[in-house]
């Protein structure tokens, strides 16, 4: 097919023709839906309002010379089929591997590095105890079976019962198709084992903090580790069910190499401008600043297109949402076209959020005191993800108590990174582009406003003096930054509640209970309205599975009516 361009001319592209399908959201799962539809022969628009494309996985250049990935920052759980299918490298993808991974300083002058390396890991770990050196290992091993579980669900649309009425010959082809699910879900259970398969029941009811303490004896290691169970939301390391999140050590992979997280050339933009690329490629449309203001309803419950901002009517029989639930259905389907109980668990879901970003600019490197490498090139220790006020499991948990107090924590939990190590095209020579990624701070404040301007700038330098304990020096090399804050998330990315999942991704809010109960396999109880966000299954992420998985449902669907 004929190359599309990207275009913000909204009317002179969309009007005058009905589409097969529309997307709602050029965020990188719209983009994903986008592409397969129009591989699969759809005539496809992509509707995004913003700027630019990618929605939370976007680059922006927002200090002169500095390229910011402004939300998402790491790449490991977009999904290898995607990447295959969509022939993302071909696109323009380069992934650039971290090693090491990880590097937690302690005021104490010591330090734990981990990483790919096996080796590595066991001279550092052993730094602070020998048996969790030798248990390390194991732990790795055991969360890599229990992915290896999840993999068939993360690909795969839950079996859900049908929603409308249905012909006798459909209910015994739903039937078939969640039986063969089940079945191969029980034969991965099998090859686990029931001694296994306890332990992964474990993992997913337990806390993260039950998890690591039954593995490991040395607060640093199980810090670092459990950052990874409470990244991205409110929980506490205590809190039940964090335990699942720990698969996130290992669910993704780079090139083949399971748990092995990267950075993106040119940021995390570079992976939505590959996907979008091998949409436009394949025929889709992709249009800037057109913001979809309402959904049009026909007969009470069918989709026929959208209304845009600018009143522009835009004709369809298929729509597929990359906005989150909430906007979806409470803000964009009109009055009274949803049953009141849907309404009502999509309401009452929570999209709560203690997350804030903070890009930085700095003109030089920060240089940590436990390693007495003082030294202006990049070391081993700048490489990974740097963990900041993260040297007990406890120091976690009363980070979050003071977000459940209505404060912002006194002594952030902090995932500093700095991608401009490996990747040279995001700074000036010399200098670094640097993320933080902040727990916990409440969408409203007990004690002050996101919106004053001193509040916000007192909550920077708080955190840039937290890095200082343990890299002196780093405030003063600071040139700018941008924050995002949970209203902020909100209003320019719209993630409701600043939630960066599109809702909470709590053991009640997964898989058949994703986004609510009896509708988690993409549709709607809107004829021709589909999710195909984070807000759907397997969930957030820069993942692109309910993109793929939406759009094969679709396709599947369409078949069915021709």
């Amino acid at each position: 097919m004929r190359r599309r361009s990207l275009s913000s001319a909204a009317n002179a592209t969309l009007k005058g023709r009905k589409w097969d399908a529309l997307i709602i959201g050029g965020g990188h799962n719209g983009l994903t839906a986008a592409a397969y539809l129009a591989r699969g022969g759809l005539s496809v628009a992509v509707l995004e309002r913003r700027h630019v494309i990618g929605g939370a996985a976007v680059t922006e250049e927002l200090v002169p010379g500095f390229k910011f990935s402004r939300c998402s920052y790491l790449q490991s759980l977009l999904r290898p089929s995607v990447i295959k299918e969509l022939e993302l490298p071909k696109h323009g993808l380069k992934l650039l591997k971290r090693n090491p991974s990880s590097f937690t300083p302690c005021l104490d002058g010591r330090y734990l590095l981990l990483g790919p390396d096996k080796g590595l890991n066991h001279s550092e770990i052993s730094k602070f105890s020998l048996n969790d050196a030798d248990a390390y290992p194991r732990y790795e091993n055991q969360l890599e079976n229990f992915c290896k579980f999840m993999d068939l669900v993360l690909d795969s649309s839950p079996p859900e019962s049908l929603q409308h009425k249905s012909s006798l010959n459909e209910q015994l082809k739903n039937k078939l198709q969640n039986s063969v699910f089940w079945a191969s879900c029980l034969r991965q259970a099998s090859s686990l084992g029931q001694k296994e398969m306890v332990e992964f029941m474990d993992l997913l009811l337990a806390p993260a903090s039950k998890v690591l303490n039954n593995w490991f004896e040395t607060d640093v290691l199980k810090a670092t580790l459990a950052t990874d169970a409470v990244i991205g939301s409110t929980a506490s390391v205590h809190t039940p069910g964090s335990g699942y999140v720990l698969l996130h050590h290992v669910m993704g992979e780079t090139g083949g190499d399971r748990g092995v997280w990267s950075y993106v050339e040119g940021g995390m933009g570079s992976i939505s401008k590959a996907i979008s690329n091998a949409a436009m490629e394949a025929g889709a449309h992709i249009v800037t600043n057109s913001e979809v203001s309402q959904l049009l309803i026909e007969d009470s419950s069918t989709v026929c297109g959208v209304i845009l901002a600018d009143g522009t009517k835009v004709h369809s029989s298929i729509v597929l949402s990359n906005a989150t639930p909430y906007r979806t259905f409470m803000e964009l389907v009109p009055n009274d076209a949803l049953p009141d109980d849907f309404v009502r668990a999509i309401k009452h879901s929570d999209y709560s959020s203690a997350t804030t970003k903070i890009n930085v600019a700095v003109d030089k490197l920060p240089q940590f005191e436990c390693c007495k490498l003082n030294h202006p090139h990049a070391g081993p220790q700048h490489v990974g993800t740097i963990h900041i006020g993260s040297e007990s499991m406890e120091e976690i948990h009363s980070a979050s108590q003071d977000a459940v107090n209505g404060v912002p924590s006194r002594r952030p939990v902090i995932e500093m990174t700095i991608p401009s190590t490996l990747d040279k095209t995001i700074s000036p020579p010399g200098m670094h582009v640097i993320n933080l990624f902040v727990q916990y701070t409440p969408y409203k404040p007990l004690d002050g406003d996101w919106q004053d301007h001193e509040y916000r700038e007192s909550f920077a330098q708080k955190c840039f003096k937290l890095i200082d304990e343990y890299a002196p020096g780093f405030s003063t090399s600071v040139i700018g930054y941008d924050m995002l804050t949970p209203p902020d998330l909100e209003r320019e990315i719209g993630l409701t509640g600043g939630n960066i999942f599109h809702g909470a991704m709590g053991l009640d809010s997964l898989f058949l209970m994703r986004p609510v109960k009896g509708w988690s396999n993409y549709k709607t109880p809107l004829q021709g309205l589909y999710l195909c966000g984070s807000g759907a299954h397997p969930g957030g992420g820069v993942m692109g599975a309910p993109g793929r998985n939406a759009a094969r449902l679709v396709l599947q669907d369409l078949k069915k009516t021709t």
